[in-house]
């Protein structure tokens, strides 16, 4: 590794033309990326290939040790990266960041990728869409001008049974597995057990057990920063939820019908003081083990 130009890089093995060596090292939002720089200027026009193929690395932003830097989202920067590497997009299964995804790929101006993530509208959803916010008057008027309301009973009834059809599709697409919520708290209890005990400072709380039904259950309130690239189909303990309500986890998981049916809880004693007139402080961890059939 050599220092060129007081910015941290490797040795340049590509293009002589180029001011920039063959391997960069990048910090993106405090995340270190190490890649190409033909990885870097794949796709002609966007804001990467303009700031390593048409400025030179005098121009640039580094940080304290020479990388280049880049204020964006050190996470998704990944999947920016994994397109420009094929210019394939391939993202895990629940992924629930796709809306800022695609306002990543608007900034990096890399127009494919940013339609790619753009949500399709198909012609029947906009066709609904239309009859169900349709003036509740004017439909009074056709029936009362000689238009026939009958009409539209069918459209009713396709509607109501596409609709029941989509419920029953996505009960039956629900997979079955367990989630555990765990969490380490600490509750002060005063003076002969007196009943002006503080209870339950949550500092954390973990989520445990298959990647994608985490995802499908908690979406962007899920913390993946400590298991950011977990298959879909394996299982993981490192997931942490970004709030510190329990009961904000169980609305969660009732609602993508999950029901509890275990839970254990230990305590132990932190700090006890030799001194009576001193309240005690307890530890205790906890998990819940939630099950969907």
């Amino acid at each position: 590794m050599a220092l060129v130009g007081s910015a941290r890089v490797l040795s340049n093995g590509g293009d002589a033309d180029s001011p920039f060596p063959e391997i960069i090292e990048l910090n993106v939002g405090g995340q270190v990326y190490l890649t190409r720089h033909k990885t870097l200027i794949a796709v002609p026009d966007s804001l990467l290939w303009q700031m390593f193929n048409q400025k030179t690395p005098k121009e640039l932003s580094r940080d304290s040790k020479g990388r280049y830097f880049l204020d964006r989202d050190g996470f998704l920067f990944r999947y920016i990266l994994d397109y420009l590497r094929d210019l394939n997009l391939v993202l895990p299964d629940y992924f629930p960041e796709k809306c800022r995804l695609k306002r990543e790929a608007d900034f990096f101006q890399l127009q494919d990728l940013s339609k790619r993530l753009s949500p399709k509208v198909s012609k029947e959803n906009s066709i609904s869409e239309e009859i169900s916010q349709s003036d509740p008057e004017e439909v009074g008027f056709l029936g009362g001008a000689g238009g026939s309301t009958a009409s539209l009973e069918p459209t009713r009834f396709v509607s109501t049974m596409t609709s029941t059809h989509a419920r029953s599709q996505s009960l039956e697409s629900r997979k079955s597995g367990y989630i555990t919520v765990g969490y380490r708290g600490s509750y002060t209890i005063g003076r002969d057990a007196q009943a002006d005990a503080k209870f339950r400072r949550v500092a954390r709380i973990t989520v445990c057990g298959k990647t994608s039904l985490a995802k499908e259950v908690f979406g962007d309130t899920l913390n993946e920063s400590r298991d950011p690239d977990r298959p879909p189909e394996r299982y993981t303990s490192r997931y942490y939820l970004k709030f510190n309500f329990l009961e904000q986890a169980f609305e969660k998981l009732s609602e993508a019908g999950f029901r509890m049916v275990a839970c254990s809880s230990t305590g132990t004693c932190a700090y006890a003081s030799s001194d009576p007139s001193e309240d005690k402080i307890w530890t205790s961890y906890t998990e819940y083990v939630f099950c969907r059939d």
